[in-house]
């Protein structure tokens, strides 16, 4: 059976039990992901107070991140922190995991229990799939600023405006766009991967991140189309919603985090 965190109860195992065996991964399909998406709605209505706070937090970062572009005179450079935004979502969903959990299982929902096992997480394997994912946006941002060297080096744009000038409408911009485009493709596509199972697997069981890394790719590899599709669905659902202000992430986050809970639970064999 899975191992399972239960609030103030739950304790890291010792680094000797984490298990390393890769479980088996089912396909999934179409139909599926409109099941598990049904099932994510209907955890943010049974909980909306937890998807709200927890979606206001990741909210609160983007909107800090953007006003400190404006203030380090450095607008130009929302663009590509928007597009590679997302990239981080996977982390700020750990605690819609939990409350799905605990809905599934019918235990009860309480404000200490569920941010207890998120601050456990520090202790746990999770911890080195943050650093994975912030490193990747680390690499998103930095090779934005490689291209904009190698490609747009002999241009000048001094707020977001004129950067959107020099991209629409040079040769040298549009060629930026579809390189910078093609990189960060490959890149998202690595980070999905990577995580899309992994984040919801290693809040659940005790496994090591290499494992659930593993795992997560199984599962893509397993149903490329219909995995690649909810990733494209996912990445565009957080981009709108950061209109207005970052707000839509207090809808969209919640009901995306529940729904990927549920996404593990068709992918993963609760025996494996």
């Amino acid at each position: 059976m899975s191992q399972t965190n239960s609030g103030s109860e739950s304790k890291p195992a010792p680094d000797n039990d984490v298990i390393t065996t890769i479980p088996d991964v089912n396909a999934l399909t179409f139909a599926d992901i409109r099941g598990c998406l049904h099932k994510g709605i209907a955890d943010f209505r049974r909980a909306p107070l937890f998807g709200i706070f927890l979606g206001s937090i990741f909210a609160v970062i983007g909107l800090f991140i953007a006003l400190s572009l404006f203030v380090w005179e450095k607008s130009w450079m929302m663009y590509p922190m928007l597009i590679g935004f997302p990239l981080i979502g996977p982390f700020a969903a750990v605690g819609l995991y939990e409350v799905s959990r605990r809905i599934e299982e019918g235990a009860p929902l309480a404000w200490n229990e569920i941010l207890s096992v998120v601050r456990l997480q520090s202790r746990r394997e999770i911890r080195w799939m943050a650093f994975v994912m912030l490193f990747i946006f680390w690499v998103w941002m930095y090779q934005v600023r490689l291209l904009i060297a190698l490609i747009l080096g002999r241009m000048s744009f001094a707020n977001l405006e004129s950067f959107i000038d020099v991209i629409t409408t040079t040769r040298e911009g549009l060629t930026f766009i579809i390189a910078g485009h093609i990189v960060g493709a490959c890149l998202a596509l690595v980070l999905f991967s990577v995580t899309v199972i992994s984040m919801p697997l290693l809040l659940d069981r005790e496994v090591d991140f290499i494992t659930a890394m593993i795992t997560s790719i199984k599962t893509v590899f397993a149903s490329p189309m219909v995995m690649l599709s909810w990733g494209v669905f996912v990445t565009l659902a957080i981009m709108l919603s950061f209109v207005p202000a970052f707000l839509g992430l207090l809808l969209v986050l919640p009901i995306l985090g529940h729904t990927t809970w549920h996404l593990y639970r068709k992918a993963i064999n609760s025996q494996a």
